[in-house]
């Protein structure tokens, strides 16, 4: 049995123009799962990851609505990454039964919330760059960060206006990878790495505590492929192909790069810092810890061999 992991993008979700209504989000899901489909009729074993950055967000804003009127206690970062991980996960998994069911399949699908460690030091700590939650202005985020340490930036979005930041630490390790292979190779489709997964660090007597940060869904992906030494590696964008000089007159479509031009590419910056750089990072990293090939595509185009840009080895 080939192995495959599929990382939606955020448009799986919600799109641009959309308020992010669970109609809508059910709909979008129903559209991108269904391109899936062809995978597992080949006889793929499956784990889908997915992003949360919408959702979390409004979790975030839910935190200061409830404590600001009703003083309901904030929840830490790493439980509102939890609490988007299963109801994201519900969702999806409830959508790809049912998409499942209309094409004859009969398979199982796994929500499984996953912890993801991280190393306490990493330098993310210490430059916090990832924005989360609502936009405040300037007297509210000195206040926030006075009663509650947090610290913000200017939001590029909206002029004088102020977001939180937290880290965004490189994954380590999945918790519970080895339980994810076993699903997989029981036959089960498994939704995981949330989001990310929620950031875990191992204390000094070696016990998992939550910490205050956001993890990149494709690293963590990338990281879950290589531990369960998956055959493929998909990354699903809103574009189909990776683009070097994207929206420039000298935009260029890329169908294949090894990972020394991907490296090279990504020296000269010629990739999205916040878009798709991290998505060539994730795709390198997968490769280097054994990956046989990694695939950035439209989730409309994954069945298509026209499109795509794959990352393999020198």
């Amino acid at each position: 049995m080939k192995k495959a992991i599929v990382a939606l993008g955020g448009n799986a979700l919600i799109r641009g123009n959309q308020q992010g209504t669970i109609e809508e989000q059910i709909q979008n899901s129903t559209d991108t799962l269904k391109n899936i489909v062809p995978l597992i009729k080949q006889g793929y074993g499956l784990v889908i990851t997915h992003g949360n950055g919408p959702q979390v967000g409004n979790i975030l804003m839910r935190n200061d609505a409830g404590e600001e009127k009703y003083g309901i206690p904030q929840m830490p970062l790493d439980i509102c990454v939890a609490d988007s991980q299963g109801g994201i996960g519900y969702m999806l998994e409830q959508v790809l039964l049912n998409v499942l069911r209309e094409n004859g399949i009969e398979k199982n699908v796994v929500t499984l919330v996953t912890q993801v460690e991280v190393d306490p030091k990493d330098s993310a700590f210490q430059n916090p760059t990832k924005r989360v939650g609502k936009i405040y202005t300037k007297e509210e985020a000195d206040r926030l960060s006075a009663e509650k340490g947090w610290i913000f930036k200017p939001s590029p979005k909206v002029e004088g206006g102020w977001r939180r930041v937290v880290p965004s630490p490189w994954p380590l390790k999945i918790v519970n990878s080895h339980v994810i292979e076993k699903l997989l190779e029981e036959g089960n489709i498994v939704i995981a790495v949330g989001g990310g997964g929620v950031p875990v660090y191992r204390d000094e007597k070696g016990y998992l505590k939550g910490i205050e940060a956001v993890i990149d869904k494709d690293r963590a992906s990338s990281v879950l492929a290589a531990e369960i030494k998956a055959d493929e590696f998909y990354i699903l964008t809103d574009v189909p192909y990776v683009y070097i000089n994207f929206n420039t007159p000298d935009q260029k479509a890329l169908k294949e790069l090894k990972v020394s031009q991907a490296q090279e590419y990504l020296k000269q910056g010629v990739f999205g810092e916040g878009n798709m750089a991290p998505k060539i990072e994730a795709c390198i990293n997968f490769i280097k810890h054994g990956g046989p090939k990694a695939i950035i595509t439209e989730s409309s185009k994954l069945n298509d061999p026209q499109y795509g840009t794959t990352i393999l080895p020198d």
